[in-house]
């Protein structure tokens, strides 16, 4: 009778945990970059603020990334991926701490029996026991948690994604190995922003509409299912073999089956050596000027993603007066499909037209090129700044004030605690007096709004088509022998220029268009109103800078490889003539 083979010695099931775990990474991802405005505006921080904590996991990655390249398959891959695991789990699960410890959340005009917004009563003070009780000093914990969080998320992935692929192509047939590795980076890419969510709506009794400014949804509960989620995917991995077995035939006809044999003299450096012999490859890489170049066209692609994961939905929330889950899902569902397509067309295009060197050079260059047309319409289309409101009120004649008293209403109707009507407003001409709506005015071109997107997914697709080339022409330019750490450094610089500093960079451009903070107990919060012009002009502009600045450095590369092979091609030349 034959034995029921264990489910943990199948690479199989393997490739099946591993893409549970990739979804439970891309949650929290999706998550934290989704909710940054909501955790934002929940706690008072400033867009540079949200902008280091979007990106300051990429600290904790950087601090191990350099071990994990040193240890390779010296270990039990398995277990380390599942210790990851716990460590994001443990890291998603403190991120809520601040809402399980912190304050009950409250917001300005918040409707009680002393503050109404209306002109009789003075809803902007604050009384001191108020400020004690929810004390600004109280609350300064949440940030350096949240950024032990984001540390330890960063600390936590570094194994998963480099010990996955390794284990999954050591042991995978030659035919295998690229559907299992294409089915785990679909999943990564495709999904990495799609998931993320605006907030999710609050059980709270806050009677805010989602479209307000001060509206703040169950932004906590996402990382807690996520926590969860990720505990339970990193149980199974204690139990998979350092080693898998291979299925019969398969070391037949895979070459790959010099990767069992034992370890040979370079595999078996000690750390010291290992990190001795950093400076000699490196200096050998580093001395490709076309590698260079690429990179750093990479880099600049690499921010624009940035900005758009990060603070993509906040603009367009602010822009055109949407809801940001709204926002959020016309990013995951209009434009990371759209940057999907990009590379597989790219990769396509590659494969297809069979391009060299100099081709994919060409291709990067006249598609980055395409994306900088279609990215330069996008700074103009917006709506400029109504008023410098917040507890805005839209009066019955369409003119928005900052708040009721600036209406002149007097008096309002409520239905459950919550505002429906402010009605004997002076400054209102429809009705002397009219009456005004809770809620600013909205957009007046929200009929811009398609077209809008449309350009950005055309950016979009169009910047992301030059990905595979690019990284193709990375492997081609490099000795065999260099290729991992030159992917390695490819990876290293994209976190240390791109995914570190530049939601910083971003954050700390969209607080220079702000023209009203907000104020707790005499400390300012995060921003309650900016002004649009700025805002898109500003935000867009940084975005289209690192455009240009990939498409200068894939025309330099491009440029390079042309010369370097007319070169060649002349040694070539004289070498025959002198044979001759």
């Amino acid at each position: 009778m034959a034995r029921c083979r264990s489910p943990f010695k199948s690479l199989e099931f393997f490739v099946f945990c591993h893409g549970l775990l990739q979804l439970a990474l891309l949650l929290v991802s999706g998550f934290m970059k989704g909710g940054i405005p909501t955790i934002e505006r929940r706690y008072g921080f400033s867009s540079t603020e949200s902008g280091l904590l979007s990106g300051f996991n990429e600290v904790g990655s950087l601090l191990l990334i350099i071990f994990v390249s040193f240890l390779g398959s010296r270990v039990h891959r398995p277990r380390f991926i599942g210790a990851g695991a716990l460590i994001c789990s443990l890291a998603s699960l403190l991120v809520t701490l601040p809402h399980f410890l912190g304050d009950r959340y409250t917001y300005t005009d918040h409707v009680s029996s002393n503050s109404s917004g209306l002109c009789q009563t003075d809803s902007a003070t604050v009384s001191p026991e108020g400020c004690t009780s929810q004390g600004s000093t109280a609350e300064q914990w949440i940030y350096p948690v949240l950024l032990v969080a984001q540390l330890l998320l960063g600390i936590g992935t570094v194994p998963i994604q480099p010990f996955g692929i390794s284990y999954i192509d050591d042991f995978a047939s030659k035919k295998s190995s690229p559907i299992y590795l294409g089915v785990l980076l679909a999943l990564l890419r495709g999904l990495r922003h799609t998931v993320a969510s605006g907030s999710l709506l609050s059980p709270d009794e806050i009677h805010l509409d989602p479209r307000d400014q001060r509206f703040v949804g169950a932004w906590w509960l996402g990382f807690l299912g996520s926590a969860i989620l990720l505990f339970i995917t990193a149980l199974p991995y204690m139990f998979f073999p350092r080693e898998m077995p291979k299925k019969d035939g398969d070391e037949d006809d895979d070459p790959k089956t010099e990767k069992e044999q034992p370890a040979g003299p370079e595999q078996e450096q000690t750390l010291t050596q290992f990190l001795k012999s950093f400076p000699r490859i490196a200096l050998r890489t580093f001395g490709s000027p076309v590698f260079l170049l690429v990179v750093f066209a990479q880099v600049c692609m690499t921010a624009l993603v940035v900005g758009v994961a990060t603070f993509m939905g906040k603009f367009i929330e602010k822009q055109f007066s949407l809801s940001f889950s709204f926002a959020n899902m016309m990013i995951g569902g209009v434009v990371i499909p759209f940057a999907v397509l990009g590379i597989l067309l790219g990769g396509g295009l590659m494969r297809k037209l069979n391009l060299s060197l100099t081709g994919a050079g060409k291709l990067c260059s006249a598609v980055v090129l395409l994306a900088v047309c279609t990215a330069i319409p996008l700074l103009m289309i917006g709506c400029p700044t109504q008023t410098e409101a917040f507890n805005p009120v839209c009066g019955s004649d369409g003119v928005e004030f900052r708040s009721p008293c600036h209406a002149g209403c007097q008096s309002m109707e409520m239905d459950d605690m919550k505002v429906m009507n402010y009605t004997s407003c002076r400054c209102v001409e429809e009705g002397h007096p009219g009456h005004a709506m809770p809620g600013a005015c909205g957009s007046d071109c929200t009929h811009l709004l398609p077209v809008f997107m449309a350009l950005a997914a055309a950016t979009c697709f169009l910047a992301s088509t030059s990905q595979t080339p690019s990284f193709m022409m990375i492997l081609r330019i490099v000795p065999p022998e260099d290729k991992s750490f030159a992917v390695g450094v490819q990876h290293f610089l994209w976190r240390v220029l791109a995914f570190l500093p530049g939601p910083v960079l971003y954050g700390s451009v969209i607080d220079t268009t702000c023209i009203l903070w907000g104020e707790r107990c005499g400390q300012r919060t995060s921003c309650l109103y900016y002004d649009m012009t700025n805002f898109r002009q500003r935000f867009l502009g940084v975005q289209l800078s690192f455009i240009i600045g990939g498409l200068i450095f894939f025309v330099l590369s491009m440029l390079v490889v042309r010369r370097q092979t007319r070169e060649e091609d002349q040694d070539h030349y004289e070498l025959k003539e002198t044979q001759m």
